[in-house]
């Protein structure tokens, strides 16, 4: 019948071993990265900067980490390396003409994709989501896609 105490426990189930660790979602990972400012965590917008890491930041974030220096602040690691808005880049992004992200009113009754990017490169028309390498230029701050500087052959702007 069951239930009668008859059961013996077997050893894992009765012995604990240590925690596994927990696997990194990599698609977690790049809409982290390519959606969300480094030092606010913050969705990203416009104006947009970027440090020489290759780091996506709201200019806001950046100018007010600047300003803000009092002792009681603990310093940020991502952008420790930022001491005055000369060491960013304020970016030129193209958009993405498929994407209807923040176009539509959200009601929650959406499927909201998070592989289709806001941006893209300029030239090929590849999507800024992270699976593809973007470069941008220091003089303009043109972001394109690595593959795109390869076909052009030049460090000029194609504007």
């Amino acid at each position: 019948m069951g239930c009668d105490g008859g059961t013996i426990p077997k050893r894992h189930e009765l012995v604990k071993g240590p925690p596994k660790a927990q696997k990194v979602d990599k698609t977690a990972e790049l809409v982290a990265r390519w959606y969300y400012c480094t030092l606010s965590q913050e969705k990203l917008c416009r104006p947009i900067v970027a440090c020489e890491l290759g780091r996506l930041y709201n200019k806001d974030a950046v100018i007010e980490f600047l300003l803000d220096k009092s002792a009681d602040k603990t310093p940020v690691e991502a952008a420790s390396h930022i001491k005055s808005i000369k060491n960013v880049t304020e970016l030129n992004l193209a958009d993405n003409p498929a994407w209807s992200g923040d176009k539509e009113s959200k009601k929650g009754d959406t499927y909201d994709d998070i592989q289709s990017a806001r941006f893209i490169c300029p030239v090929v028309g590849l999507e800024m989501n992270g699976r593809h390498r973007f470069c941008f230029l220091r003089n303009c701050g043109c972001v394109f896609s690595e593959r795109a500087l390869k076909e052009i052959k030049t460090e000029v702007c194609h504007k």
